[in-house]
């Protein structure tokens, strides 16, 4: 019998590439948002899932989000004196290490950082996670789960059985425990179970202002507008002296020595 023409082996390994001119139309694009927002953040990111960025960017539809190679990015800030875009925005650029983007956006510093430090969406922990705390089954009948899912709850190594059409944990069954990464199986399990160990959290590390100023942030520092904050309460319940600054604290950045090679993501 001849061989069809429809059948036909195609390879999953021709896929194209994101070549040069994905990276060169995202370095014109950091470039032209450069001239077109006032100030640029540096964040870092915990937890990296991308449908909570897709609607974080529709949250901010008002700024621009850019999440990509670090080395690209580096390079449409300007990795040095002499090729970055604008006055230290090189600086910025040796910022850019580990799993992290940019934020261009036109709204005040204070505003960005309030908006951030509150920003916190729970999510499915995934295997490597750390357990936050210690999850234990007790024996008996599982009714939250239908009897066609028995046979893979036992491939993920609960002791379970069909009692009755009844899905029944046939021995105490430790999940995970506090403090230890998650196995592949124990983040299935607890996915299952309807547990979420893992926060999408993103931290400013650092702004560049059109201005030229460079400021970084660190924990100190956010702890020191904490107690600023709550100071200027009382002061102005008391209707007593001078008020503190509302904003966060910031340090100013020298030169700093060349950084490390960027991780790639």
């Amino acid at each position: 019998m001849p061989k069809s023409k429809r059948d036909k082996k195609i390879s999953l390994t021709k896929t194209k590439k994101k070549g040069l001119g994905f990276k060169q139309q995202l370095v014109d694009e950091i470039r032209r948002c450069v001239d077109d927002y006032k100030r640029i953040f540096v964040f870092s990111v915990e937890n990296m899932r991308n449908a909570k960025l897709k609607d974080l960017r529709t949250e901010w539809r008002h700024s621009r989000f850019f999440f990509g190679k670090n080395k690209v990015m580096a390079l449409g800030l300007g990795k040095t004196k002499e090729t970055e875009v604008q006055n230290k925005l090189h600086k910025l650029a040796k910022q850019l290490i580990g799993q992290c983007g940019l934020l261009f956006t036109n709204k005040e510093m204070e505003e960005v950082l309030d908006w951030f430090e509150n920003y916190s969406e729970s999510d499915y922990a995934r295997s490597g996670n750390v357990a936050i705390e210690t999850i234990t089954l007790p024996a008996g009948p599982l009714p939250q789960f239908p009897h066609s899912i028995e046979p893979h709850l036992r491939q993920l190594g609960m002791p379970t059985s069909l009692q009755k059409g009844v899905v029944t944990l046939l021995s105490e069954f430790i999940v995970c425990k506090a403090d230890q990464p998650l196995k592949p199986e124990q983040a299935r399990i607890l996915k299952l179970l309807g547990h979420q160990m893992a926060n999408f959290k993103i931290t400013m590390k650092c702004m560049w202002s059109k201005d030229g100023k460079f400021k970084k942030f660190g924990k100190k520092e956010k702890k020191k507008e904490k107690k600023s904050h709550v100071e200027e309460t009382v002061d102005v319940d008391m209707e007593d002296g001078e008020n503190d600054d509302g904003g966060n604290e910031e340090v100013e950045v020298e030169d700093e020595g060349e950084e490390s090679a960027n991780n790639e993501h």
